[in-house]
């Protein structure tokens, strides 16, 4: 004997792990995009500190990854919710 399988689809499930680190990554990115323009505005209102130009790159590269991290937070919650394709 066969037994038919319905075509039913199941709906999709969201992926709470991948939720949860999604939701990680946005928190991060949230930190970053208040703590490296006070890091920036303390390099420019110190500009004849030797350490300018380090604090400088310090809050540039944190601005740069704040950016990096909303992106890929973003990607993760989606396809935490979605699924990949």
């Amino acid at each position: 004997m066969y037994v038919m399988q319905s075509n039913i689809m199941e709906p999709k499930r969201t992926d709470k792990e991948l939720l949860g680190k999604g939701i990680q990554k946005m928190a991060i990115s949230l930190l970053l995009m208040f703590v490296s323009p006070v890091i920036i505005h303390s390099a420019f209102k110190n500009q004849d500190h030797p350490y300018y130009i380090p604090i400088l790159a310090i809050g540039l590269i944190g601005a740069a990854f704040a950016i990096y991290m909303t992106f890929k937070g973003i990607q993760t919650i989606m396809n935490a919710i979605f699924g990949k394709k």
